[in-house]
């Protein structure tokens, strides 16, 4: 049975307020500064990474374009709740209107649907150029890379949209305080009047989908390349292939496992497990991965560390120069 109409205008907050990391309020001074390093670091990566992508003409492979667009949505992804941690932690500046609110939500939830699409479309370009080589730019022509890159965006807005719709339309008429330090959407869920047990359940089954399409693929292309590998007769081949794909899994494990365990750990564990633990899971989550994907891209990809490096003796050269 229906339950009875609400006029959503006139019950819609204007603000919401967060409240950080609950239990951890003596740390938010300390967070804060961490979590500005880790920004920083995040920015002027990413922004390293994109620029030497784009400027030397030799990084126009496939892996180097999926590299350059997930340093973007890495950038977008911390740019959606990191500022605005900074600020709860460092002044207790909580407040966030209800449009503000949904659209972090909606761009912090698009951006780990595209992250984890870019991770397969990376994981496909490893396989085609250790298993096909022959075949790899007949594969991967720029068509296909374009096609690749929209239906991942695509299907991060098909995911998104119908959640922002439902969680937007719930009657918020009690509390307005968010046990959270950003507007994840359970959190948000959480203070409505109305069962907020759809938009829940639609999250939980589109991200398991998601997530677990995606991993399958990814493991299953990680079989066949070990296999690959090991059927190579030289050592040295061998450790060069183990060597990329192994930064490949490790920025992986980095972004799936903390990903998965804040989304099964509010659901299943929220009783047993400390609030403040499953805030600041989920705020690493998003925090980590923008941090380290460069810093194990840039130290473990020849090709960009090599650039990297000319770049930064120019500059030095340029800047000595000018002094003298």
């Amino acid at each position: 049975m229906l339950g009875p109409p609400y006029n959503h205008t006139v019950e819609t907050p204007a603000t919401f307020f967060l409240v950080g990391i609950p239990g951890l309020q003596s740390s938010h001074l300390w967070l804060a500064v961490s979590l500005s390093a880790m920004y920083t670091t995040a920015l002027v990566g990413n922004s390293i990474i994109m620029v030497v992508i784009c400027m030397d003409s030799t990084l126009q492979e496939p892996m180097f374009c999926f590299l350059c667009i997930l340093a973007a949505v890495d950038i977008v992804m911390a740019s959606s709740v990191v500022p605005k941690m900074v600020s709860i932690f460092s002044s207790g500046h909580s407040s966030i209107s209800f449009q503000a609110c949904f659209t972090q939500m909606y761009f912090v939830h698009a951006a780990t649907a595209v992250e984890t699409g870019l991770l397969l479309a990376m994981a496909f370009d490893r396989y085609i150029a250790i298993c096909k080589p022959l075949h790899y730019e007949s594969i991967l022509t720029p068509r296909v890379m374009l096609g690749m890159s929209v239906a991942i965006t695509i299907r991060a807005v098909i995911f998104m949209t119908p959640l922002s719709w439902m969680i937007s339309h719930l009657p918020f008429c009690g509390s307005h305080v968010v046990p959270h330090s950003y507007c994840e959407h359970m959190a948000v869920a959480k203070l409505a009047c109305a069962d907020p047990m759809p938009s829940c359940l639609y999250s939980l089954i589109g991200s398991s989908i998601i997530v677990g399409f995606d991993v399958v693929l990814i493991s299953a292309s990680y079989i066949l390349i070990l296999r690959a590998v090991f059927g190579l007769s030289s050592k040295n081949a061998q450790w060069k292939a183990l060597s990329t794909c192994g930064s490949h899994v490790g920025v992986m494990a980095l972004y799936y496992l903390p990903g998965m365990a804040s989304i099964y750990v509010a659901w299943l564990g929220q009783d047993s497990v400390p609030l403040h633990t499953q805030v600041l899971l989920a705020d690493l989550y998003l925090v980590i991965p923008p941090t380290l994907n460069p810093i194990i891209y840039g130290l473990r990809t020849k090709q960009i560390r090599k650039r990297i490096w000319s770049l930064l003796i120019c500059c030095v050269l340029e800047h000595t120069c000018e002094c003298s």
